[in-house]
């Protein structure tokens, strides 16, 4: 099979790999050691969607910093190009883009990820978005076309689903967000059944579906 067809999956151990970036040489399993990671990839570097998508993503660099995610991108150009991106969007609108930035020339890292949609382009990876998570496992995935940029709202609250998912060992249903009531895991016994009927704490749509409110 093709490398570039390779697509890894949620639940999958992130790929590792060595590359340079606009901080250097990075090893990426050491980048995202004990913290949740966003990996994205953009199509090319000095083009006018990238650069909405990547600003915005260095304008809430606080805000992924303060929920213990870092940040990376990629794109299929020269660490060169990278370095002069990031100085002319940082001269012409203020926004520094600080974060690391993978000069993948040769594609290694976005054949491994699974970034080149043959019928799009064998040369610009599309827009994915990889969550991983602080044990290297991949959470959720996203792809956008090339002509499409992201929604940084759905990406910020998507991390906070999974981050608060994990803490509280729940689900959440559609359009969750931060003070929203979540899902606790369906009962797998008559006991448990009968208990949760019980549990006045609990919004009960049904025996299968109960809401509550997170401490």
């Amino acid at each position: 099979m093709d490398n570039s067809f390779h697509m890894p999956r949620i639940g999958d151990m992130a790929p590792d790999f060595e590359a340079s970036t606009t901080h250097g040489m990075l090893r990426f399993s050491d980048y995202i050691k004990d913290h949740w990671t966003i990996l994205f990839s953009h199509p090319a570097d000095f083009t006018p969607v990238c650069t909405t998508e990547l600003s915005s993503f260095a304008e809430h660099g606080k805000w992924f910093a303060d929920h213990h995610t870092k940040l990376i991108g990629l794109s299929i150009d020269s660490i060169h190009s990278h370095v002069a991106w990031v100085n002319n969007v940082h001269e012409k609108t203020g926004v520094y883009m600080d974060f690391p930035i993978i000069a993948d020339i040769d594609m290694k890292v976005a054949k491994l990820y699974g970034m080149l949609h043959e019928n799009t382009s064998n040369t610009a990876a599309v827009r994915a978005v990889f969550f991983i998570d602080p044990k290297g496992i991949i959470r959720l995935i996203m792809y956008y076309p090339l002509n499409v940029g992201r929604n940084m709202d759905e990406i910020m609250r998507v991390l906070q689903a999974l981050q608060a998912a994990d803490e509280n060992a729940c689900a959440m249903p559609v359009n969750w967000r931060p003070g929203d009531k979540v899902i606790v895991p369906p009962p797998k016994t008559l006991k448990e059944m009968e208990a949760r009927k019980a549990d006045k704490s609990l919004e009960m749509v049904d025996f299968y579906l109960a809401k509550k409110e997170l401490a």
